[in-house]
């Protein structure tokens, strides 16, 4: 019995969106609303999704969406509760 390559078997399939735009590196950190410098960082530790074009590194829209939407933090309640009203 042969022992199939790791070669031949197949990747699991990511989403992927043709039309999602790749952006650099400076872009997505405007989009962000950050540093160039924090983008950097986030790509070092692998933090975040990319691509690697040659020597070239571009972040998908999709990625940065998703990476907001995932650190979105929900507020505790809607309303305050009476803290400072005057009885």
């Amino acid at each position: 019995m042969a022992i199939p390559h790791a070669f031949t078997q197949p990747r699991a399939a990511k989403e992927v969106n043709n039309n999602d735009r790749l952006l650099a590196v400076d872009e997505a950190a405007d989009r962000l609303g950050t540093g160039v410098r924090f983008v950097r960082r986030l790509i070092a530790e692998r933090r975040i999704r990319y691509v690697k074009l040659g020597k070239h590194v571009r972040i998908s829209e999709s990625v940065l969406t998703a990476y907001v939407e995932e650190r979105t933090v929900e507020p505790v309640r809607a309303h305050r509760s009476g803290f400072g009203m005057v009885a």
